[in-house]
């Protein structure tokens, strides 16, 4: 199905919207004393990082996913902070927790429940952290979203960009990707956090680093990002990285591809 044109008020409002969330998402990762980033990695909260913002065609779940970014409480649990954002920006049924009572809402706490045990205990979360179909599995738990667990090893750059496109300019959906740092020159192992964004004329990805401590939110060339995927997880015997899609159950449809 085609997509309807957003005419320019639409695209103002947007983009005013956008500069009002971002203003307090950066000023707090803006205190944070990152690493510096290697010179193939664009910080969002930089000249050229705001003009990839700005002409991406595909951010609707920015706006969801940027509303609910938390960072992760433990250098093992970029996983658990990852599947919170996405479940809490999907607004699937959450239980309280004593800190927020009586209000609802997923935390890397009670995430952690007697089922999320039964796939990932979290002694062994604790000591190796999470892989790609741990991540899958946990995101399956709930009914209220569909889930799609995809090794790199299993396809290609392009069937990655044209899926990972598509779900984020529609509401709903979202991406996690699951990559080696050291690969796109950060430090150093096996990572997960979601992607908000894409910027076709740059060819770029937004990630929202849960690891927030460590690095800010960055733009990332789509082939960076995929050869970061497709290598080898010695967690998951040897199985490659990659990606999950995840979209809410009566969400939006997935939109026609953008050209």
């Amino acid at each position: 199905m085609k997509m309807p044109s957003e005419t320019m008020p639409a695209r103002l409002l947007r983009l005013f919207g956008f500069c009002l969330l971002a203003t307090a998402l950066l000023a707090a990762a803006a205190r944070a004393q990152t690493l510096p980033l290697p010179d193939n990695l664009t910080d969002l909260n930089s000249p050229a990082g705001e003009k990839y913002f700005a002409e991406s065609g595909a951010l609707v779940t920015y706006f969801s996913i940027a509303d609910h970014f938390v960072t992760q409480k433990t250098q093992a649990y970029c996983g658990v902070a990852s599947i919170v954002m996405v479940l809490n920006a999907a607004g699937v049924p959450a239980p309280t927790t004593p800190e927020y009572q009586p209000y609802h809402i997923f935390t890397e706490d009670n995430l952690l429940d007697e089922r999320a045990e039964a796939i990932l205990p979290q002694a062994v979360l604790a000591r190796r952290g999470m892989t790609l179909d741990q991540l899958g599995a946990l995101l399956a738990l709930h009914p209220a979203l569909t889930t799609e667990v995809h090794h790199a090893v299993d396809g290609g750059l392009d069937t990655f960009r044209a899926a990972a496109r598509d779900y984020l300019a529609s509401k709903d959906h979202f991406v996690v990707v699951n990559y080696l740092r050291k690969a796109i020159g950060q430090q150093a192992g096996g990572h997960i956090s979601p992607l908000a964004a894409y910027d076709a004329k740059e060819d770029r990805f937004l990630i929202l680093d849960v690891a927030r401590y460590k690095y800010p939110p960055v733009w990332v060339k789509a082939s960076d990002l995929f050869g970061a995927m497709n290598t080898a997880d010695k967690s998951n015997d040897d199985k490659t990285r990659g990606y999950v899609l995840v979209a809410k159950i009566g969400g939006a449809a997935t939109p026609a591809p953008i050209r």
